[in-house]
């Protein structure tokens, strides 16, 4: 499996990813994810965030469901899970390095999967997806957060070919992936839209 896109550069950047402009873009899309989710779910048991980063949607999320048992993170970089695991705190939550196409999780043993700003870079979308419906008890939701409008159509022919960065796109990935119709969200400004779709029965 080819590497994710820009794996070296957010590695690089783990130390300072919450600090600055970019840290706050970042903590607002997390907080308004954790927000929808919240809305979506209102007490999961478990909960992962595919494409974790430092893990501040996730300790975002701990707080709003005191009731959870477990909330995992996983992320292809090495250096953000290290940071994640180094800010501490909640002791239900945990961190491992790896991908969205293989989780490291068994079947139908989540009930909340998020992923905020991450699904861009997955190599294999479709197979990601696939991974957290695999993941996902019957009834479970799927909360995916990242640039999705048709404004992006023209970035469909160059730089993203072949990814689903529109509505519809992602819409056909994850009817195909075993997830219901989604509905569509606004997150934050006008491209960073959220998918909210349940496991199909």
């Amino acid at each position: 499996m080819p590497p994710y896109r820009d794996l070296g550069a957010y590695d690089d950047r783990a130390g300072e990813y919450d600090h600055g402009w970019r840290g706050r873009l970042h903590h607002t899309i997390s907080e308004n994810t954790a927000a929808l989710a919240a809305e979506t779910v209102a007490a999961p048991l478990r909960v992962l965030d595919v494409g974790c980063g430092t893990g501040y949607l996730l300790r975002t999320l701990a707080r709003q469901y005191p009731d959870a048992v477990e909330l995992a993170g996983i992320d292809a970089a090495p250096n953000m899970i290290e940071t994640a695991r180094g800010i501490g705190g909640d002791h239900r939550l945990t961190f491992a390095t790896g991908v969205a196409e293989r989780l490291p999780y068994p079947d139908a043993s989540i009930d909340l999967v998020v992923s905020s700003t991450s699904f861009d870079h997955w190599s294999d979308q479709l197979a990601g997806l696939r991974e957290c419906a695999r993941v996902l008890r019957a009834g479970g939701h799927l909360v995916l957060v990242d640039q999705f409008s048709r404004l992006l159509l023209p970035t469909l022919a160059t730089s993203r070919r072949g990814k689903a960065r529109t509505p519809h796109r992602a819409d056909r990935l994850l009817l195909r992936a075993g997830f219901a119709q989604p509905r569509w969200h606004r997150v934050h400004a006008v491209i960073i839209n959220a998918a909210v779709a349940a496991k199909a029965s």
